[in-house]
């Protein structure tokens, strides 16, 4: 895991201090909202429906025991007890006093954690797999690549103001778990003859015009990373559209100029940035990569794992991934309980996520775009010990890409750009299909509910998503079909008129009727869905 050097705390306690400033003239009538907006957004600070939202910075998922603790304890002390894990890798405060923002990052600053550029027209937050350095399938840990980035683009100066946000993911895979293709630029790491470098995809992304992200590159050598990507910006920073937000992220760009022409200009901006020699030296990514070595794992462990609890079994079947270390395993933690809220953890459930990631995983702890929560290194003879630690909590869902591990966003219930509720209809949905039989029995079947078409929750990528929208002032809710974020990326189709609160849970019991009715050998809902198509299902749920 990455450490801060004197540089990095200089600059984040700096900017605490700027912001506190900047706070108490708010509070003092000196700065007005208009004035304020632009310098909290700078720092994750959103105003919404009822209070203020902080959104803290979580790179690449990866955080240690002491700082999952101190969300827990800023969760307690500043807002409801609880913090919203997001499809980002980030968390969420929704509930802020405005007086207390400046005390809750210097807090974050104790544990070298912020909320820098976790809003704005800047790069946000570098994602990645939460699996990273522990699959045996992939070609290198894709962290370090992730934190060289995430230095590069720190308060970049130009990329500070670009015409729209940009995000940026990096996996090492072929089980791409991080949604990379829906991504405005998406590195996945190869190695062909030998050699690591990296295929680049740009200009994907959900939203109002959701698209998938082309392969703009097939090889970036390592040390050329930093400047292909430079180039990449370049060409967005200075031809994508700043008179029309709807159209100012770099997948119009792509698509209005396409892919061959942005291409060129990548590549003719690259040979300018190879001339000057933009490139951090090699020995920085080196240095890097011995923050994310190997933790100390004890040899000759056991691969067995008692089975003779009938409980503990399903959550190991469900919840629990190979490890590519014998007598280890990565231990998934449902943050999606039947009547609870997707990504919301309580500030007792994050404490006890740090408890056990100190004393069974090497003190490290991943988030997950799908806001659940991974124990990295966990040794296969603790597997029972933290499972019914689990249970104590509430945590032991054992739901994992099944229907119920729903993705949703806050909805309407606290954000000011959403046209319905999600949550509760996420709830309703997880209630209707809670038996645990009817899960297994469906499969493989990722389900994401967005409250708006800025599609937070991800519904362009579900196998089955909900987009809830407003009809004449009352909640209203389309249903996709055959969305997919993973290495199969394609987005979901709209299946007709949009259903109320009620109405889609009907439409989606209809689905999952035809899809049992239908499936072959095997087949996951989204594999009978491409076979298929859409007619039949239609027919079942229209009528």
């Amino acid at each position: 895991m990455y450490r801060y050097d004197s540089y990095d705390q200089a600059i984040v306690d700096a900017r605490v201090e700027e912001f506190r400033d900047q706070t108490q003239r708010r509070l003092s009538g000196a700065l007005t909202e208009d004035q304020f907006k632009p310098l909290r957004l700078m720092n994750g600070l959103y105003l919404q429906l009822h209070a203020y939202m902080l959104r803290v910075a979580i790179p690449y998922g990866t955080l240690s025991a002491k700082q999952m603790r101190k969300l827990g304890e800023i969760a307690g002390k500043y807002d409801k007890g609880y913090g919203h894990f997001t499809t980002r890798q980030n968390l969420q405060y929704n509930w802020i006093k405005l007086a207390d923002a400046p005390d809750i990052l210097a807090e974050l600053a104790t544990v070298e954690m912020h909320a820098i550029q976790t809003s704005g027209n800047c790069i946000r937050n570098i994602s990645s797999d939460q699996y990273a350095g522990v699959s045996a399938d992939e070609v290198a840990d894709p962290r370090p690549w992730a934190e060289l980035l995430r230095q590069w683009s720190s308060f970049h100066p130009e990329f500070t103001y670009l015409p729209r946000k940009f995000k940026i993911a990096v996996i090492a895979s072929d089980d791409d778990r991080a949604a990379m293709r829906l991504h405005d630029i998406g590195l996945k790491l190869v190695e062909p003859d030998g050699v690591v470098g990296a295929e680049v995809y740009a200009g994907g992304g959900m939203g109002r015009t959701p698209m998938v992200a082309p392969l703009i590159r097939d090889f970036v050598a390592e040390d050329e990373i930093i400047s292909y990507l430079e180039a990449c910006l370049r060409v967005y920073n200075r031809y994508g559209r700043r008179d029309n937000k709807y159209k100012a992220r770099i997948k119009i760009l792509v698509h209005e100029i396409g892919v061959e022409e942005y291409r060129r200009q990548v590549e003719e901006e690259f040979a300018h940035m190879r001339e000057l020699g933009l490139n951090p030296p090699t020995q920085e990514l080196a240095r890097i990569r011995t923050f994310f070595a190997a933790p100390a794992y004890e040899s000759g462990l056991s691969d067995e794992i008692d089975r003779s609890n009938p409980a503990f079994a399903l959550w190991v079947d469900r919840q629990v991934a190979a490890h590519k270390v014998p007598g280890y395993a990565i231990v998934n933690i449902s943050l999606k309980p039947i009547d609870g809220i997707p990504g919301d953890a309580s500030a007792e459930q994050i404490a006890l996520a740090a408890d056990l990631a100190e004393a069974y995983s090497f003190d490290e702890l991943r988030v997950t775009h799908a806001q659940n929560l991974v124990l990295p290194h966990v040794k296969k003879a603790d597997l029972y010990t933290i499972w019914q630690k689990l249970v104590a909590a509430g945590l032991a869902e054992a739901n994992l890409d099944l229907i119920t591990d729903i993705i949703a966003c806050p909805g309407l219930d606290y954000c000011a750009l959403a046209n319905a509720r999600s949550i509760p209809l996420a709830q309703k949905i997880a209630a209707r299909f809670a038996d645990a039989e009817r899960q297994a029995d469906l499969g493989e079947l990722k389900l994401k509910i967005s409250g708006c078409i800025n599609a937070c929750g991800h519904h362009h990528a579900g196998h089955i998503g909900i987009l809830g929208v407003d009809r004449k002032g009352v909640e209203n809710f389309q249903l996709l079909l055959g969305g997919s974020g993973a290495e199969d990326a394609s987005l979901g189709q709209i299946t007709g008129p949009g259903f109320s609160e009620d109405g889609v849970v009907d439409a989606i019991e209809k689905v999952t009727d035809i899809y049992l009715a239908e499936r072959e050998n095997g087949e996951r809902f989204l594999d009978t869905y491409r076979r298929i198509g859409m007619k039949p299902f239609k027919e079942a749920i229209y009528g």
